[in-house]
């Protein structure tokens, strides 16, 4: 027991060693999220809330025309050769890449179960057989917090894809949290393929568009490059979608130490605008469990007091009820005794209930009497049966009120719901605050 101890302590110490700061932080925000007893995900399902737990890693998208470069920016930035590349259209489908234990491919539904957030794009016929998933075990740059998404290449004409590739591509940008556009220099930037991919995400996520011109070095003399930057800025800015703001478009290549160019390489740009979102998807995992925290206390707050309402309701309709049932039985109840006692000596009377209660029912008894004297003869008749509708009203009121009680929470349920939110409160909430200013540095930058 003792061995099995030390060595997952080592390999806890060891994974320490080796995982980032952010990571770290992504990682143990998502297990708040999925533990099996108590997950945020199963409070919020016994409260009919829906909630997703936050990716563990941030997902980059690429999209471009084809031989734009997309792949060979991935394998450079993984330092591995995962993705083919080529002049040819070799990415026909859409490939995420991201690390792990050991390296292996993945196709279809296997590539869905690691992310679910794409479960909808099944809509999309066909696409499912060409979605799969590259498993590297890089850490190098900041690989091990990012999924690469490698999409279709583009091309304008005759090309026939298995799917609707324009929705599909639109759709997963919506899911991603950043969006690289690369522009190929060599004549295929200004595919209207492109174009109008960008223009309809520009509409729904513009703030994760980062434009960039790939294969810079390959582009010419630096007026070359210029003129190709202008044409695609021009094209962009024509769109009614794109032209609101300015473009930011770092020219880019993959560094070739046998063969150095003279053309700046903004590459590691790009780098950094990962690294940013990185960042921001750190603050943004703290702030949604922060705020899935509240609606999980509030959620489980109203409920309480529902039930403190529907108790009170529950309480009226009973008092309501037995009031009617009361009235339903006795006023026809003390109409027909007062008839009975008359009948009777009130010496026989005494001797019969007692003094006291003898007294009470000759009070009733000239009461009802007066009443009914009071009442001419002629409409006696009709007095009673009005009289015996007024007391079949009552015993259907008390009916009425007995149905009207709510289903309220047992006391087994409102011990389970104390106990979620002050585990929400005083565990979570706690780890929360204790994991913003162990990594505040890190979120700040």
């Amino acid at each position: 027991m003792s061995g099995g101890r030390k060595s997952r302590s080592v390999a806890n110490a060891l994974e320490t060693v080796i995982t980032t700061p952010s990571e770290r932080l992504l990682k143990e925000s998502h297990s708040l999220y999925v533990d099996n007893e108590n997950g945020l995900v199963k409070i919020a399902a016994c409260l009919g809330l829906r909630l997703l737990p936050p990716r563990k890693k941030i997902i980059v998208m690429i999209m471009g025309n084809h031989s734009a470069g997309k792949s060979s920016f991935i394998n450079w930035y993984v330092e591995e050769h995962i993705q083919k590349t080529g002049v040819a259209i070799e990415t026909q489908g859409f490939t995420f890449i991201t690390s792990g234990r050991k390296r292996e491919s993945l196709t279809g539904n296997a590539t869905l179960h690691l992310y679910p957030h794409f479960r909808p794009l099944l809509e999309f016929k066909g696409i499912m057989d060409y979605l799969s998933a590259e498993i590297s075990t890089s850490k190098q740059k900041k690989f091990s917090l990012v999924t690469f998404m490698d999409t279709p290449g583009l091309v304008d004409g005759d090309m026939v894809y298995p799917f609707d590739v324009n929705s599909a591509i639109t759709s997963f940008g919506e899911q991603a949290d950043l969006i690289f556009v690369f522009f190929d220099p060599m004549g295929q930037a200004l595919c209207k393929r492109t174009l109008d991919i960008v223009e309809k995400l520009s509409d729904k996520c513009g703030d994760k568009l980062h434009f960039c011109l790939s294969k810079a070095d390959e582009a010419g003399k630096e007026t070359d490059r210029q003129r190709v930057m202008m044409q695609i800025v021009q094209e962009l800015c024509r769109r009614p979608g794109l032209n609101k703001c300015g473009f930011e478009m770092p020219t880019i290549y993959i560094p070739n130490p046998q063969k150095p160019s003279r053309c700046v390489n903004q590459i590691n740009e790009v780098c950094e605008a990962i690294e940013k979102s990185i960042n921001q998807a750190v603050q943004k995992s703290l702030d949604q469990l922060d705020k899935d925290c509240d609606l999980i206390t509030t959620s489980i707050s109203n409920k309480l007091a529902q039930d403190r309402a529907e108790i009170s309701y529950n309480k009226s309709s009973r008092f309501n009820s037995f009031l009617c049932g009361v009235l339903a039985v006795f006023l026809p109840t003390l109409f027909i005794l007062s008839f009975l006692i008359d009948t009777f000596f009130p010496e026989d009377l005494n001797t019969l209930v007692g003094e006291e209660f003898a007294t009470a029912l000759y009070f009733f008894m000239r009461i009802v009497l007066y009443l009914w004297q009071w009442i001419p003869e002629d409409g006696q008749f009709v007095s009673v049966i009005i009289f015996g509708a007024m007391c079949y009203f009552f015993f259907v009121l008390s009916r009425y009120f007995a149905r009207q009680r709510s289903k309220t929470l047992t006391k087994k349920e409102k011990k389970k719901l104390i106990e979620y939110i002050e585990y929400v409160q005083d565990v979570i909430k706690a780890k929360k605050v204790r994991l913003g200013s162990r990594y505040q540095p890190l979120i700040s930058r």
